[in-house]
């Protein structure tokens, strides 16, 4: 897995930010648990059911340390957000996130969530979010 950063960007691996001084590619060559910059939500952020559920699950990530506590959070606000909606393509992605959690493919519960933004904010009547997230 190649990553390609650029000056003073940040990526979290295994728990560890890394901050880079210039431009540079960086090949991992075993299996990590990474997270760009891009993609990290801040606390005031999550002003939404599907963003505290991102939230969560980002926990696990960078802090490694702490996740088992983080996964309880998330099996708690999944249950919460699931009753909070009726809207089949919510549902259905929040299902989804699930079955990516107990699969151990965290990344790819965050992608489902950040496609669902959209959705979240239409049915919520806010206007487009402009996380770094979303």
């Amino acid at each position: 897995m190649r990553l390609s950063l650029r000056a003073g960007e940040k990526v979290y691996i295994n728990g560890a930010v890394l901050q880079v001084d210039r431009k540079v590619t960086v090949e991992l060559l075993n299996d990590v648990v990474f997270l760009m910059e891009n993609h990290v939500m801040q606390p005031e952020e999550t002003t939404t059911p599907l963003r505290q559920l991102y939230f969560t699950i980002q926990a696990m990530f960078v802090d490694p340390i702490n996740a088992p506590a983080a996964r309880v959070l998330f099996d708690t606000y999944h249950a919460s957000t699931a009753r909070h909606f009726s809207s089949p393509e919510i549902l259905d992605g929040l299902a989804e996130v699930r079955a990516q959690i107990e699969a151990g493919r965290n990344f790819d519960a965050l992608k489902i969530l950040r496609t669902l933004f959209p959705a979240e904010d239409r049915i919520l009547a806010r206007p487009a979010a402009s996380t770094r997230a979303a």
